[in-house]
């Protein structure tokens, strides 16, 4: 959006630009926020997820500085929160640009892909296996991408059996890069008991960060698209 000295606190999951990570205040996880750090820091703005932050600790953060909390779970709420933020920072803008710029070409993509109607299991955890299921952000992204999610009639991130798996017949298998880490070793291992579907790794943050990492995405899912009919 055009800040950088404004922005003067990260989380240790705020990897991206590199050269914030190196050079702007950490102020703890997600989970584990240290708040001394923050108060001493003065924000005049505090965002927050209501998905990833401890509600106590946000709380107590809202009793000195301004607070303003996201909550996502669609492609459409996070360009909303884009546009959202750009009104609080004085860059609504810019802010506008990026949400345009990201909707025209999801919506591109899904054109192309219309018709296509692939069958997805996202995973995202290892022993138990865990994929994403419906009220998530990443199920409405495999929706936005024109596919369709296997388990979109289970809550959240359910666990699942082989046997359930078997019986929901995904086209492609969806390996996160995050939470868990997956590795070719995994593939290998589906690969084995599904040999007519793809099973394929993919970067969990074109799929699951909201923001403006999703400026990114498209041109990623094009490139992965690609690599993965050569197989």
């Amino acid at each position: 959006m055009g800040l950088r000295e404004e922005v003067v606190g990260i989380t240790k999951f705020c990897v991206h630009p590199a050269q914030w990570f190196q050079s702007k205040h950490r102020v703890g996880g997600t989970k584990t926020l240290h708040i001394e750090t923050i108060k001493a820091l003065q924000p005049d703005l505090v965002i927050a997820s209501k998905e990833e932050n401890n509600q106590e600790q946000i709380e107590q953060l809202a009793s000195q500085f301004p607070v303003w909390i996201s909550n996502m779970q669609t492609v459409s709420e996070a360009l909303n929160m884009i546009k959202s933020v750009g009104q609080l920072v004085g860059k609504e803008e810019n802010a506008i640009q990026i949400a345009h710029s990201i909707q025209s070409a999801f919506s591109a993509f899904a054109a192309e892909e219309k018709g296509a109607s692939k069958r997805v299991a996202y995973f995202i955890w290892y022993r138990p296996w865990m994929c994403a299921g419906n009220d998530t952000f990443i199920h409405d992204m495999i929706q936005q991408l024109g596919w369709q999610n296997v388990f979109e009639n289970t809550s959240r991130y359910p666990e699942v059996t082989i046997e359930q798996l078997q019986e929901a017949a995904p086209d492609w298998l969806l390996l996160s890069s995050e939470p868990f880490p997956f590795k070719e070793k995994h593939v290998l291992e589906l690969q084995q008991i599904f040999p007519q579907a793809k099973v394929a790794l993919v970067d969990g943050e074109m799929f699951s960060w909201y923001g403006s990492r999703m400026l990114k995405a498209i041109p990623y899912f094009k490139t992965w698209l690609n690599d993965l009919h050569k197989r």
